[in-house]
């Protein structure tokens, strides 16, 4: 379904267990990100009343997920750590358009979006089938599913209000997202 070319191997989930604080640290900050992302695009695309009403879905639900995620901090008795870079991220905002019409600059931004969202959907699924610890699998589970939706969400409007072939250029981020992915699953990051 959601077209990775390179799938993580389930063993990054021995990387994330043996620091489980790290990679909750990082998920709240990767759901800050995702929220902040949605509000941007909101603030760039207003007169697209759709596609205003469905960030703002998203942005609520993304900080939702991310005072869930610190929930489980507290609750594990562990420390938030500060927010850090996000290698991968920065990455795929190489591939961005940097020219065009404000048309395709929203196209290729939907595109990021679902292009992170597929991934994080991913990985979450490769937590919740392989970790140890049950609470954490059934919470990445249902992250899982929400971030499916998102995919799903980001990757229609591209196509409904795209410019140019969106599909083949949803393909050119799928290859690129494949080159770039080789050097991550290493780290006790979402991404990493």
């Amino acid at each position: 379904m959601l077209g990775l070319k390179l799938q993580t191997d389930p063993r990054w989930v021995n990387i994330v267990e043996s620091n489980i604080s790290e990679v909750l640290s990082d998920h709240l900050w990767c759901e800050q990100k995702a929220a902040s992302n949605a509000i941007t695009m909101i603030a760039l695309n207003s007169e697209i009343e759709e596609l205003v009403t469905e960030l703002l879905v998203i942005a609520r639900e993304e900080m939702e997920h991310f005072q869930m995620v610190h929930d489980l901090i507290k609750k594990k008795g562990l420390t938030l750590a500060r927010e850090r870079k996000d290698n991968y991220v920065n990455e795929l905002m190489k591939f961005l358009k940097k020219d065009g019409s404000r048309k395709q600059a929203l196209t290729d931004r939907l595109l990021f979006s679902a292009m992170i969202e597929a991934r994080s959907c991913e990985r979450f699924r490769i937590l919740s089938e392989n970790i140890k610890d049950p609470e954490l699998s059934n919470f990445y589970r249902e992250l899982m599913i929400s971030e499916a939706g998102h995919y799903t969400t980001f990757l229609g409007f591209a196509r409904k209000y795209g410019e140019g072939d969106v599909n083949k250029r949803w393909q050119d981020w799928l290859e690129y997202e494949a080159s770039i992915i080789v050097n991550y699953g290493k780290e006790e990051t979402i991404h990493g």
